[in-house]
């Protein structure tokens, strides 16, 4: 470990300090709002949550209330997954929020830098993300949770058992019927090939 980085997914939460907090949030802020993204499907409610989980993260540690927990990183994360899961209850009733219409998503995504990839390639990227949102969309919350602490995060069952609050069991009855929506919602894109 340098000067300039604190590695705390190494170190447990007892040996941590406040004084720490700023450059571990530094190395952790693309990894939660990635996290965010993909639970929110919204770059600023991401970008809100993010901040909300590092505000109630210095709380607590301010408050010394961590100190019995062994990973600062899978703190983190559950920390991450709850303030998703208390916007998402929240948007129930914000229902004057709407999404940006189609064409201005388009244009935000056309001009957004990119290293230049063919126009081929460009079209069938959008394509594919396109329908793996939608796909991932359709998953109850539990199940887009779980899919994505799994697949995106690398989480092990057990992990997402204690982040989510839930019996192993039952995190592996939703990582089952995520896999089965998934694949019946993409089967054109891995049908006869080697990706089944």
């Amino acid at each position: 470990m340098d000067g300039d980085t604190v590695d705390l997914a190494a170190e447990p939460i007892a040996g941590f300090t406040l004084s720490d907090f700023s450059r571990w949030m530094s190395s952790e802020q693309k990894r939660i709002f990635l996290l965010c993204l993909r639970i929110l499907r919204n770059v600023d409610d991401a970008d809100m949550a993010t901040q909300d989980t590092f505000l109630k993260s210095y709380e607590e540690l301010k408050k010394g209330k961590t100190a019995s927990l062994g990973s600062p990183a899978a703190w983190l994360t559950r920390v991450a997954v709850n303030t998703c899961l208390d916007t998402i209850r929240s948007r129930r009733w914000k229902f004057w929020r709407r999404r940006l219409p189609h064409t201005d998503e388009q244009t935000v995504l056309l001009l957004s830098a990119a290293p230049a990839p063919s126009p081929e390639d460009e079209t069938l990227s959008r394509q594919i993300a396109g329908r793996i949102s939608l796909a991932l969309g359709r998953l109850s919350l539990r199940q887009r949770s779980v899919f994505i602490l799994r697949h995106e995060e690398g989480k092990s069952l057990e992990e997402i058992a204690e982040i989510l609050n839930l019996e192993v069991g039952t995190v592996k009855v939703h990582m089952s019927r995520a896999v089965l929506k998934l694949r019946q919602e993409l089967r054109e894109f891995y049908a006869g090939n080697a990706l089944e």
